[in-house]
């Protein structure tokens, strides 16, 4: 469904998403190696459970937003891949932990 405009070679990263390995371009954001990837849902909404994906790409709409490294609701549109990032979707509203 996407694919580059430009071939050129360039160094790769692998990254987890959902535990499967990726192989991606260092500098991409996460959002565009998700949809190189062919997954282009990231999260569901709280109350309905639609799917979501990235959409803007440029941080407006927070469609985008998956667990990055531990943390929840990263946009994926604005942050760069590396090497070893573990990327996991969100299903419903993120859980939040209280305060000890």
């Amino acid at each position: 469904m996407f694919r580059r405009l430009l071939t050129e070679a360039a160094a790769t990263v692998t990254i987890s998403v959902d535990g499967a390995p990726v192989a991606v371009r260092r500098g991409d954001s996460v959002a565009a190696a998700l949809l190189l990837a062919g997954r282009a849902v990231g999260r569901t909404t709280p109350v309905t459970g639609a799917a979501r994906g990235p959409y803007c790409m440029m941080g407006v709409c927070f469609d985008c937003l998956v667990e990055i490294d531990g943390v929840g609701n990263r946009q994926a549109c604005m942050i760069e891949v590396e090497q070893g990032m573990q990327v996991l979707s969100q299903r419903g509203a993120r859980r939040i932990d209280p305060l000890s």
